[in-house]
């Protein structure tokens, strides 16, 4: 086995780790894994349908339903831009905002085993390595802004 093949094994292993969680609570919460992805991308931005759909990697119908759930659940809404009328985009509201507080802090719980684990500077060179790791996937400037879980 090769220093790439341990890394990509690692890299698989958490993410199985890490999509379990996420998958559990967002369960608690009546959200899919997906649906937590949106609230992750959307809690400190504003973004349009179809920019959305392309990061996700989602037909713009598929998302559109995602976002009509939410809306109806009053985790979410439209609006125009305020600096161009013309363009739609999504945003939380305070409900959405609220909700995604709550499953942010069950998943820092529910990660704590593994993350206290490490002293800080590991966090940090962790944090620093994760964010090398992820600005060089395909879809990674697709939504500006940070992506993390809500």
């Amino acid at each position: 086995m090769t220093a790439t093949d341990d890394v990509v094994d690692a890299l698989v292993r958490t993410t199985f780790e890490v999509a379990g969680v996420l998958t559990r609570i967002g369960g608690e919460h009546d959200l899919s894994l997906t649906q937590l992805r949106v609230l992750g991308i959307l809690r400190d931005r504003r973004a349009r349908v179809t920019d959305l759909a392309a990061y996700l990697g989602l037909d713009k119908s598929t998302m559109s339903g995602l976002i009509d759930r939410a809306q109806r659940r009053g985790l979410l809404t439209r609006g125009r831009n305020p600096e161009d009328g013309r363009v739609v985009e999504v945003y939380m509201t305070p409900a959405g905002h609220e909700l995604a507080e709550r499953v942010e802090d069950d998943i820092r719980r529910a990660l704590a085993p593994v993350t206290g684990r490490l002293d800080p500077e590991q966090l940090d060179r962790l944090v620093t390595l994760l964010d090398v790791v992820s600005a060089h996937s395909p879809r990674a400037d697709a939504v500006p802004g940070p992506t993390a879980a809500p």
